[in-house]
């Protein structure tokens, strides 16, 4: 079964950067990493898991929620099977444990929670004022 390990995640002051990323294993022998279309989640206590960035190397396509347009970049590395979430300028409301997903087969557009069929254990980011 498809298996995700996200890491990078700590303490930050507000401004500052992070980088985290998503190892992605298990993939069937008959797909590939690019078949799947991988997301960032977060949730931060209280509220819904709120989809950040996904992307989808198959297709090249790659989307921001509107509240982190500008200052997250999402990346993958085939290669390596990793997607990362580059995070910069904190704020104190990014404070949420942050999950990255994976999906089957289409591109980015109208991806949600609701239709990640595999998810990593998440990584909490806490930012300080």
């Amino acid at each position: 079964e498809v298996q995700l390990v996200e890491s990078g995640g700590g303490l930050v002051h507000t401004g500052g950067s992070l980088r985290l990323s998503c190892a992605v294993s298990g993939i069937p022998s008959k797909f590939t990493f690019d078949d799947y279309a991988i997301g960032w989640f977060r949730q931060a206590p209280g509220t819904e898991r709120e989809g950040v960035s996904f992307i989808s190397t198959k297709w090249s396509e790659t989307s921001y929620a509107d509240s982190v347009k500008g200052r997250f970049l999402i990346s993958a590395n085939n290669a390596k099977k990793t997607v990362s979430l580059q995070i910069n300028n904190l704020k104190p409301e990014d404070t949420a444990v942050y999950y990255c997903a994976a999906v089957f087969g289409p591109g980015v557009a109208n991806l949600g929670a609701d239709k990640m069929e595999y998810w990593g254990k998440g990584v909490l980011v806490t930012v300080s004022t």
